[in-house]
């Protein structure tokens, strides 16, 4: 079966520095892969890649058997690959309702009438509902997002994604920024998504022991270069991954693996 997402031999290189290095990986629809690696590894530029966010100086993104050559960030959320960023990413002044509804307007191109109440568009609010539901906003639907937590706007931020109909999220170190108390609350978040079995996910992050029960696979990224790439138990046992997260694994080390 054709992997829903693949990359090969995908290279970026800002003047001398590659941050990227000739990355081959697959991802099978409905999958849930995280990526790991120290600080540096070009995690997010690897996303960014993926995203289009950057293009690359060599290689290609597959999407569904299509190569996504210098299509635009836009375009391929349009297609079905959904980014969140580390930093938040919502509209503050409005409600987490109206957040979630416009983005659910947008997926069906509905065009935003001045004199039509919102309560005409009772599709697209029930939808929205549910999507809160499922991220666990249920009750505060008429907040306005600059009073929510910072875990609870990752969560909204999650819905709006959701509400494109991405097939793919790729999701950035989701809990980046969050106190101690607020990052179960977004691993459950993540957990029923993955549960619902109709998505494919692709998360960073820096903290290996916080993704290892939600991962089907675990990808790590060491100086731009694929370290390793298999499932959770393969990846704990891996040597050269346990001297990476240690610092005790070179560059020249790499190469010669």
């Amino acid at each position: 079966m054709e992997p829903i997402l693949k990359t090969e031999n995908l290279t970026i290189r800002f003047g001398g520095h590659t941050a990227v290095n000739r990355v081959n990986f697959e991802m099978p629809e409905k999958h849930f892969k995280s990526i790991i690696g120290p600080n540096g590894a070009g995690k997010t530029t690897f996303f960014n890649l993926i995203s289009g966010e950057l293009k690359p100086t060599e290689g290609e993104v597959f999407f569904k058997g299509e190569a996504l050559g210098n299509s635009s960030a836009v375009s391929r959320t349009r297609k079905g690959l959904g980014r969140s960023f580390q930093i938040t990413n919502v509209f503050p002044n409005l409600t987490v309702l109206e957040n979630v509804r416009l983005a659910v307007q947008s997926k069906e191109k509905i065009r935003y009438q001045m004199l039509r109440h919102f309560i005409n568009y009772t599709k697209l609010t029930e939808e929205a509902e549910e999507l809160l539901d499922l991220v666990l906003l249920t009750g505060k639907e008429f907040v306005l997002a600059s009073q929510l937590s910072h875990g609870e706007k990752r969560k909204l931020e999650i819905a709006m994604l959701l509400a494109l109909d991405t097939e793919v999220l790729l999701l950035d170190e989701p809990t980046a920024g969050m106190s101690l108390e607020e990052v179960p609350a977004i691993l459950d978040v993540i957990r029923q998504i993955k549960n619902t079995g109709n998505k494919t996910i692709l998360l960073i992050e820096h903290k290996m022991d916080l993704i290892l029960d939600l991962s089907d696979s675990i990808m790590v990224l060491f100086n731009g270069k694929l370290l390793a790439d298999g499932s959770p138990k393969e990846i704990m046992d891996n040597e050269t991954v346990q001297n990476a997260y240690l610092g005790g694994l070179h560059d020249e080390n790499l190469a010669e693996s």
